[in-house]
């Protein structure tokens, strides 16, 4: 399950405007969330809240042989309060489990002069170990961030090990450097962005037509983005270093046949060339699958994952009350009135029959007939806000209950993972299953509850 720390870090980057799959890093988050997700192992319980707008906190307590838990502590210069749903029983259940994740329009950064320069201040202490995990995020420009990352730890290496890495995002295209003091390494990664959106950008508006007002033959077109890029480090002390290129095909929220997701990665100097494919069959259904090949060792590995939501109430049956009214059989009922032909030709009903016992009235003193009532707009939700989209038909702010996720490999193991809310506690049970040890066949077995205000 997603931490919810995590969780209020993507309510940052999307109060400040930032878009973490415009790097290289995610270009397959969405096939590693279907085919990769960690099971929990023993009981965990984490309690968390957003005490303020700006400062969140959370309590996390295990046992995986040995009790141990860990304190976290976050600010932010900017609210979240607006971005982030933070009591547990009211966060939409897609954005803190779906693993599906939709590419976001893409956005033209503006060289604004005096832009906000926000901060995101993350720290996390480990008990017993006492190991220590921090985290800092700063906004230098709208196109401009830079990230710094820490670990303290007696085992690691000179005691701990430090990260920085820059960010530029220009839309188009976002480029990263990166400088680690493991190993002395040095790095550069970057991603480009062409066709869809790219040459056309699609306002929020129009969105809802195929993103450019397209008729009805050009909505069938597959209405999607490219990307390509690359990464290249270098290990100044330990002497080696490595490369890898990588290509995605994404659909857009305006698309609106079937959303997809396809990339293809090679690492020329192993040998190893991998391919993934996500598509969401339905609202309720996700299914992946990646396929690994070496063409130094022709050795080769496959995987494939599902993951099946579980709407609200979708096993009981909603009675309509006034369905149920109690009909006197004796009484019988007359059948509506028919339309005249005369109203059929002016599109209109009838004029209601007067009472025989009913006088009339002037003109004047008759009454007039009640305007038409406007139909009731329901606010767009939040998971829609984030994708510049209006809801879905029947969509609210709570239509599941649960999702299932599994994954199998060529190594016949299993990984099964049940998550929902119960009341205000959300759940996380799953279980890791070895078909190739029939003896004991279940690996690994956890529960992780976690609460939040």
């Amino acid at each position: 399950m997603r931490e919810f720390m995590d969780y209020i870090q993507s309510a940052f980057y999307g109060a400040t405007g930032w878009s973490r799959d415009n790097s290289y890093s995610t270009l397959n988050a969405t096939s590693d969330a279907l085919l990769h997700f960690p099971t929990p192992r023993g009981l965990r319980l984490t309690l968390s809240s957003l005490a303020t707008p700006h400062f969140a906190t959370a309590y996390q307590l295990g046992t995986v042989g040995v009790v141990d838990g860990s304190i976290s502590y976050l600010y932010s210069t900017v609210p979240l309060d607006y971005h982030a749903v933070a009591q547990s029983e009211k966060i939409p259940l897609p954005d803190l489990l779906q693993s599906y994740s939709p590419l976001a329009e893409l956005e033209r950064r503006s060289r604004v002069k005096g832009a906000r320069k926000d901060i995101l201040a993350y720290g996390r202490l480990y008990l017993p170990k006492s190991m220590l995990e921090a985290l800092m995020v700063r906004r230098i420009s709208p196109t401009l961030q830079m990230q710094v990352s820490a670990v303290s730890d007696q085992t690691l290496r000179n005691g701990g090990t430090v990260l920085g890495m820059v960010q530029y995002d220009e839309g188009r295209y976002g480029v990263e450097g990166l400088a680690s003091s493991d190993g002395g390494l040095l790095g550069i990664r970057g991603l480009y962005n062409f066709g869809g959106d790219v040459t056309a950008p699609a306002s929020p508006d129009s969105t809802q037509d195929g993103g450019n007002g397209t008729n009805g033959a050009e909505k069938e077109r597959i209405y999607g983005r490219f990307s390509a890029g690359g990464e290249l480090y270098y290990g100044t002390l330990n002497k080696s270093g490595g490369m890898s290129l990588g290509t995605r095909f994404a659909t857009l929220p305006s698309h609106k046949g079937t959303p997809l997701t396809a990339t293809m990665t090679v690492n020329p100097l192993m040998g190893t060339l991998s391919w993934t494919y996500a598509v969401m069959a339905g609202r309720n259904c996700s299914l992946g699958t990646k396929m690994d090949f070496n063409v130094y060792s022709y050795e080769s590995a496959w995987s494939v994952g599902l993951e099946l939501w579980r709407k609200r109430g979708s096993w009981t049956v909603d009675v309509d009350p006034e369905e149920t009214t109690d009909i006197t059989p004796e009484a019988p009922t007359s059948p509506l009135p028919q339309r005249s032909f005369q109203a059929k030709m002016e599109w209109r009903v009838d004029e209601p029959l007067p009472l025989p016992d009913s006088p009339k009235l002037p003109p004047a003193l008759a009454p007039r007939p009640s305007p038409p009532e406007m139909p009731t707009i329901k606010p767009r939700t939040f998971r829609a806000k984030l994708q510049w989209r209006k809801n879905h038909e029947d969509e609210d702010e709570h239509p599941y209950s649960g999702v299932l996720k599994a994954r199998l490999d060529h190594h016949w193991r299993i990984g099964l993972l049940w998550e929902g809310r119960i009341k205000s506690l959300l759940f996380s049970l799953g279980s890791g299953i070895d078909l190739r040890r029939p003896d004991s066949p279940f690996r690994t077995l956890g529960l992780e509850v976690q609460f939040s205000s």
